[in-house]
């Protein structure tokens, strides 16, 4: 009740709650708008720098080090993942294994690219081996989702790995099959991880997206293993280096045998 001759009370009504940032979030439900979105030009921002490493994204490879490009689902997590690694030389997030080129990350989530949500690794294989990198793919994501990854979902959180050269592919090639192996054994499908060598990286435009995690220490992150772990990695770096002259040596699990050790790793 109001006082005779007052003016009417208004009450203000509630602004709304202002959403966070959409780069601070991971894909809603997709997007049916985002066919014909423009592409956006490559370089048209400066080279992000690197957050850990402080040296620009784009710094050239040197000369003896090796490049792979890894999808274990939301690519914040498995880069924090590989930047914490002794020889990893540089870390980046983006896109790789679609058909759309130069893809915003808005497009990505619309699920209509084709692409999968990646981490660039450079590293050094002097200090940490092609099938180090690996056994850390293999054992910090589950690789029996499909188009998946946990409560991610969607073909952009695939289990993907892209090779730059032919003796990444056969170390991928051989640990597959011997993570398959012990995978069965603990109860686990078959793997469903897409191996391919390379055809093109796409940074992801979003700076905050590079060393996300970094950035926002408490931010989301969904790595998860199936904690079934993997073979030693020097025992399958000798078996890809093979007989002294290039050729890689049968794995012990493609000749029938079981790769796994009583009482778990090797």
């Amino acid at each position: 009740m109001r006082r005779w001759g007052s003016a009417p009370v208004r009450r203000r009504q509630p602004e709304p709650r202002a959403e966070p940032p959409a780069l601070a979030s991971r894909c809603a439900t997709p997007s049916r708008t985002l066919d014909h979105a423009p592409q956006r030009q490559e370089h048209a921002m400066p080279t992000p720098i690197h957050a850990i490493y402080n040296r620009p994204l784009d710094t050239p490879t040197p000369a003896g080090f090796e490049e792979i490009v890894l999808g274990m689902g939301c690519y914040w997590g498995v880069e924090r993942l590989f930047w914490q690694q002794p020889g990893v030389f540089l870390t980046e997030v983006g896109f790789a294994g679609g058909n759309v080129a130069d893809p915003t990350y808005k497009q990505v989530c619309g699920g209509r690219t084709g692409h999968a949500e990646v981490v660039r690794i450079v590293y050094d294989p002097s200090r940490i081996s092609t099938e180090q990198i690996l056994k850390l793919f293999w054992e910090n994501h589950d690789p029996t989702q499909g188009n998946r990854q946990g409560n991610d979902i969607g073909d952009q959180y695939r289990s993907a790995i892209f090779t730059t050269n032919d003796s990444q592919l056969a170390a991928a090639e051989m640990t597959r099959v011997d993570y398959g192996n012990r995978l069965a054994v603990g109860g686990y499908g078959g793997i469903t991880t897409q191996i391919a060598p390379l055809d093109h990286f796409w940074r992801a435009p979003e700076d905050l997206h590079q060393q996300y995690l970094h950035k926002v220490p408490d931010g989301y992150c969904n790595l998860r293993g199936t904690g079934v772990q993997a073979s030693q990695a020097s025992a399958l770096h000798e078996a890809t280096v093979g007989d002294g002259d290039g050729n890689p040596e049968p794995s012990p699990s493609s000749s029938g045998g079981s790769s796994v050790a009583a009482g778990g790793a090797v």
